[in-house]
């Protein structure tokens, strides 16, 4: 028998790749409910043959009897509704910031920690998109070597804004007197070191999100991660430059081996034919692709890397479905 799911935010960039990936994966869906705001409510959405109307959303709808309700919505919707559908009894796989980091809800990526899920019922979170995507690839690594600390810088695409991100780029690329609206300075031809709101300390919300998410993930607190997210040009695919200090020295051929093994990773690393991960190569994918692993000039327990991932897929809609396949898995055993 097939699965009764909801997706909360449908009509939204992720939503809609939520849709797209179930239907890519042929998870056995046998009701699929599509629900948004007042805004595209009564809309229909075509999906793997059937046309559905978009419903409103409302508590009342959350009390149903689903058995996975998909969540890209935002935090203020998640903490309201997802609340509600946990108390019907509902799974709910969350892709907001809202419940990260609140004790005693799964982080998850299932290439990297899916045994959080065992026996589990409720809300489970997606991290966010460019903490994925780093886990994806250093998990493995961790597991051997011991990550002592982590520096990374993100140069992260504008769809991770949504819709009206991409617009603003696809205006400012056609003129160069285009008004930012999204942004507080203009994108095209640009890098904003700026994604989310500045903390105190002088690090961006999305910084801070990477070092508490991989700590979190890899069930690791002494984890040091320094993060400096950027924001560029790009339409799809976030890139990041990762450099990795490890308790042990790695041999680098190892390394390179465990991450050639590592569920979801492609490595890219053939520099003689110029063969490196690019966001154009990525998007689309649902690897987390990775290059140019070298060891640092002057330590010999520092190893950096580059990592891209389609931000919307793997950094989003397929991992949520991913948890969802993970716990099915789960159910059966």
């Amino acid at each position: 028998m097939g699965l009764k799911i909801g997706v909360v935010g449908a009509t939204g960039a992720v939503g809609r790749k939520m849709l797209e990936t179930l239907a890519e994966r042929k998870i056995q869906v046998d009701s699929l409910r599509c629900f948004a705001s007042e805004r595209t409510a009564g809309q229909l959405i075509d999906w793997n043959g059937r046309q559905i109307t978009i419903e409103l959303l409302t508590p009342e709808t959350m009390k149903e009897s689903f058995d996975y309700l998909l969540f890209s919505a935002g935090g203020s919707v998640s903490e309201k509704f997802a609340a509600i559908a946990q108390e019907a009894g509902n799974i709910i796989i969350d892709n907001s910031s809202q419940w990260r980091m609140t004790e005693g809800i799964p982080l998850v990526v299932p290439e990297v920690n899916s045994h959080t899920l065992k026996g589990y019922r409720g809300i489970v979170a997606n991290p966010n998109c460019s903490t994925i995507q780093m886990v994806v690839a250093l998990a493995p690594l961790h597991r051997v070597f011991g990550i002592k600390r982590i520096v990374v810088a993100t140069y992260q695409a504008v769809s991770g804004s949504g819709h009206k991100a991409i617009v603003e780029l696809e205006n400012q690329l056609q003129d160069p007197e285009a008004l930012p609206q999204v942004y507080p300075k203009r994108i095209a031809g640009n890098c904003l070191p700026h994604i989310d709101v500045f903390n105190e300390n002088g690090f961006t919300k999305e910084e801070l999100k990477m070092v508490y998410e991989t700590q979190k993930i890899l069930e690791d607190d002494t984890i040091e991660v320094n993060a400096t997210a950027v924001r560029v040009p790009v339409f799809y695919s976030h890139s990041e430059s990762i450099t990795v200090t490890f308790h042990e020295e790695p041999d680098l051929e190892k390394l390179r081996e465990l991450l050639v093994q590592a569920p979801g990773v492609m490595v890219m690393d053939d520099l003689s034919n110029l063969v490196y991960p690019t966001p154009l190569f990525t998007a689309g994918k649902d690897d987390t692709c990775v290059g140019r692993i070298r060891k640092d000039l002057f330590d010999p327990k520092t190893v950096s890397l580059w990592v891209v991932a389609d931000n919307l897929r793997k950094g989003a809609a397929t991992n949520a479905v991913q948890i969802l396949e993970k716990m099915e898995e789960l159910k059966a055993v």
